[in-house]
């Protein structure tokens, strides 16, 4: 299994290169989409790819995609290399563990992001205000506490290179209409709610994540990725105690070591030294260990 932070397959053509993904057209209904090991952080990419990261990103959305299959349908087609096209033989080392074939659909406008405790952007907001996303939260809570009520907090897609932006649920609702939009959110804060249950029972607090929703011949399906560290904060459960940051399996790892130093948050970002760089992986493979019970079979 290769460590991959870029794609150059040119069989296909390639229609987006996302912070992570490399995403290619097999035909009209049909993606090729290669989770890289690329790492972004703050909406930078980082100099350095993360080993592995990349295929964690991939067999963990495929497993919460099985597993909640019942409650949406998603996008995946098949990860089994003998449905890949004859003509991607030559690319089998580098796809091995992190591509899916994906039906395509019209990615809706908008952020699904579910909250189980108060932390991240969320945290900052209420410090400010008292709010999050204009829901308004008890007085005097701590960094991390868990919420009584889970939020769906949804946010603006951003482009490559700028930032999401978080907003109200009414401004959600403009985005997309009234009744899909509650649809995603009521299928959001299910899956979270079921996924955090189950993660709890494996060591793993799943503290927030985002979903990314689209239709397909006027159906909703789940697509991107599904409850991974970097759409997620993963924090062991073991040792949570609220009023302090939390250690993580996620990239707020990096991102805490990335706020020490002096850097405006903009390109180029600093250089990412080894023993982070293998650190941060470690944390990626084990929370994939972790939550499946299987080994990735493969080390940082």
């Amino acid at each position: 299994m290769k460590v991959i932070d870029s794609t150059a397959i040119r069989e296909y053509p390639l229609i987006a290169k996302g912070k992570v993904r490399d995403i290619y057209e097999i035909d009209a209904e049909t993606l090729l989409l290669v989770t890289t090991d690329r790492m972004s952080a703050f909406d930078v990419i980082m100099g350095r790819p993360i080993p592995y990261k990349g295929v964690v990103l991939n067999q963990l959305t495929l497993f919460w995609m099985d597993k909640f299959r019942d409650v949406v349908p998603n996008h995946l087609i098949s990860a089994d290399a003998k449905d890949l096209p004859a003509n991607l033989a030559p690319y089998a080392d580098e796809l091995e563990g992190r591509f899916v074939l994906a039906r395509k659909a019209r990615p809706l406008p908008l952020e699904c992001i579910v909250r189980g405790h108060i932390t991240g952007s969320g945290w900052k907001d209420y410090l400010a205000t008292g709010m999050v996303c204009g829901h308004v939260l008890p007085r005097d809570l701590l960094e991390s506490a868990k919420l009584e009520k889970v939020l769906f907090t949804p946010s603006t897609k951003a482009e490559l290179g700028t930032h999401d932006e978080n907003i109200t649920e009414e401004e959600g609702a403009k985005l997309v209409g009234n009744e899909l939009y509650a649809k995603v959110r009521d299928i959001s804060v299910t899956i979270f709610s079921q996924a955090r249950a189950y993660a709890e029972t494996r060591g793993i607090i799943i503290a927030d994540t985002k979903f990314e929703f689209g239709l397909l011949n006027g159906n909703l399906i789940w697509i991107d990725e599904a409850l991974t560290p970097d759409s997620s904060r993963f924090w062991p459960l073991e040792g949570y105690e609220p009023g302090r940051t939390q250690p993580s399996f996620d990239k707020q790892f990096l991102r805490n070591w990335l706020l020490k130093q002096s850097w405006d948050k903009t390109p180029p970002p600093p250089s990412l030294p080894d023993d982070l760089v293998r650190d941060t992986a470690a944390r990626y493979i084990e929370a994939y260990r972790l939550l499946t019970g299987k080994e990735l079979g493969v080390k940082p």
